[in-house]
């Protein structure tokens, strides 16, 4: 593990790879980036240089209690890249993750080579949506997130998932029992204001992968279909019988979307751009 003090703050963050073609993976709520562990070593064999932060408040990056919006999410993301002379990327991300991913292309568009969004939605909070979020925050707090935990392991993964794949089942349990409580909670509480992202992915002009579970608990192939639509030119991969983690619950068929993306990505690739002196 290496470590970055930026905006405040100490990043823990995972680097493997070398070059200028470099992945960001962006991990979800209440994860950390031990969720990628199944694409490192095949984006590094492809060739790339992968990036595996842990977000602010959650994994080995400090808590920060209160509210924790989606724009300093994204400026922390941009102030890591910063603190590694790192000047555009390809950017992914997974639920919450991915919908920090669109805060970041909302805020660093020319930063942004290639985004892959996983198991996400671009639409803003609904008032039910904000009442849940910071309900879920207020439970977090009052009772800690173990038993949170046990009651949204059925929703993460889908059911054949839990009984044919017990280590993955125990990895993402895990993950979430070892998230701290206050951490999650200003997370949550930053979700439940996001903007709608819609407007973003619509201008967007970078190349985009869409990657979605039949089994997932939280999208739909409606909802993936539409933000498809969205984003010009770009690929929906929908992966049968798979819930709200597919890189987990299929990593073969995860990854060799991803490698796809990722080649054709190649030969078009342009010289980095400058850094950006703000984060």
């Amino acid at each position: 593990m290496a470590t970055a003090s930026v905006n405040g703050i100490t990043i823990g963050y995972d680097e493997i790879g070398e070059g200028s073609n470099v992945l960001l993976l962006v991990h979800g709520h209440p994860f950390n980036r031990s969720m990628w562990r199944p694409q490192l070593d095949a984006v590094r064999k492809a060739g790339w240089r992968v990036l595996t932060p842990d977000l602010r408040g959650y994994g080995e990056t400090t808590v920060v209690p209160g509210k924790t919006p989606f724009d300093v999410f994204a400026a922390d993301l941009a102030a890591l890249l910063n603190h590694l002379d790192i000047g555009d990327v390809v950017i992914a991300g997974l639920s919450m993750g991915g919908q920090i991913v669109m805060e970041f292309a909302r805020r660093y568009p020319h930063r942004v080579r290639g985004i892959l969004l996983t198991a996400t939605f671009p639409q803003s909070e609904t008032d039910e949506g904000k009442r849940h979020r910071n309900a879920i925050a207020d439970r977090l707090l009052r009772e800690g997130i173990g038993a949170y935990a046990a009651d949204v392991l059925p929703q993460m993964l889908a059911a054949r998932s839990i009984t044919t794949l017990p280590t993955v089942a125990d990895h993402v349990s895990s993950m979430m029992r070892a998230t701290d409580p206050e951490g999650a909670a200003a997370a949550l509480r930053g979700r439940a204001e996001r903007p709608s992202y819609e407007e973003t992915l619509a201008s967007l002009k970078a190349p985009a992968l869409i990657v979605v579970g039949s089994a997932d608990a939280f999208t739909t192939r409606q909802g993936a279909e539409c933000m498809q639509g969205l984003l010009k030119g770009s690929e929906l991969v929908w992966l049968e019988g798979v819930g709200h983690m597919p890189n987990l619950e299929s990593p073969e068929a995860f990854n060799a979307a991803l490698i796809r993306f990722l080649t054709r990505l190649v030969p078009t690739c342009v010289a980095a751009r400058g850094v950006d002196s703000a984060p």
